[in-house]
């Protein structure tokens, strides 16, 4: 019987694993089509505030505490950072950018977060994680320098990187709930209302013609609400508190770009320059040498990121808070979701 138990959880770890993979590295083949007749910072206010509304009337069904105004602020801090800059400005920049070249940028994520944490908290930086820092620039210059890709919307998107690795941090200095349905449903919520003050400050409801939206826009909303946001993260929170090793559930960060890129160009006909496979293979360098092996697996400064770009949260495992998106988002991750 324990036999049989143990090979049931295996498989469930390599299923949830599988979603992750899959469904956050198609977010942003998802994202790059829906974009194509929907405003970037409303259709992402949208989609996070019917995913988000779902998390959170489902935590609260289950016995979620009401939270309170401290949390309703704190989420809203992070939501800024994770959903408005990140998500939001990642949805922005793909009108530009591939979405192949879009995920390779945002694995630099865990490369921001080692230097915020160096900055912010003195966290040491070992000379193996410098040579990461080094390696992520080089691998970000040549692919940004390898052809005809755009300089602005590849500068949005390390910018929101940066904010999804920023929010990252500061979510272990906000109150938020420690039940991560309900923390993730909050983010989310504030986030959307953020980014559809965005969108309309830009101009976007004045853009938006609904007769001009197309079916496979609208496919792509459905999929990254229902598919991106809600199944993979539940299959990521799963995974959080399932017997898996944190660093096997962070290996998403490593293989959501390679699944990205493969469909771009696939789907989209995305180019690919010679340069992009040394590009990638730097990244991933990069984000490889940044982690610290003497620290806690399943923590920030061990380089695991958010979910970006699909979803957000909060988890306490022994008592100590790990992300879990990626994003996105998304819990990001992410981009979680």
């Amino acid at each position: 019987m324990t036999r049989l138990l143990n090979g049931r959880v295996k498989t469930a770890i390599w299923l949830a694993l599988g979603i992750v993979y899959v469904v956050w590295g198609s977010t942003y083949l998802a994202i790059a089509v829906a974009v194509e007749t929907l405003p970037p910072f409303l259709m992402s206010s949208a989609r996070f505030l019917v995913a988000g509304v779902v998390l959170y009337v489902w935590a609260r069904s289950r016995g979620a505490a009401a939270p309170t105004s401290r949390q309703w602020l704190g989420s809203a801090a992070v939501g800024f950072a994770l959903l408005l800059v990140g998500n939001g400005g990642i949805a922005w920049a793909e009108q530009r950018v591939g979405s192949g070249v879009a995920a390779l940028l945002v694995a630099t994520t865990p490369l921001w977060i080692a230097l915020l944490d160096r900055i912010c908290f003195g966290a040491r930086l070992s000379a193996r994680a410098f040579l990461g820092v080094l390696a992520g620039l080089a691998g970000v210059g040549l692919l940004v320098g390898s052809g005809p890709i755009d300089v602005l919307g590849s500068a949005v998107v390390l910018l929101g990187a940066l904010a999804w690795a920023a929010g990252s941090i500061g979510a272990r200095h906000h109150s938020l709930p420690t039940q991560p349905s309900l923390a993730a449903g909050m983010q989310m919520i504030t986030g959307a209302v953020l980014l559809a003050i965005a969108g309309a400050s830009g101009g976007e409801v004045g853009r938006l013609h609904v007769e001009q939206i197309s079916a496979s826009s609208v496919l792509a909303f459905g999929y990254l609400v229902v598919v991106g946001s809600l199944i993979a993260y539940t299959a990521y929170a799963w995974l959080l508190r399932s017997p898996a090793p944190a660093v096997l559930v962070g290996t998403y960060a490593y293989v959501n770009p390679v699944v990205a890129v493969a469909l771009g160009a696939v789907f989209l006909q995305e180019p690919l320059s010679g340069w992009t496979p040394l590009a990638a293979v730097a990244i991933f360098a990069a984000v490889l040498l940044s982690l610290d092996r003497r620290r806690p697996s399943g923590s920030l400064a061990a380089g695991i990121p958010e979910p970006a770009p699909n979803r957000v949260g909060r988890s306490v495992i022994r008592d100590r808070p790990v992300p879990t998106l990626p994003p996105l988002a998304n819990l990001r991750p992410p981009s979680l979701a």
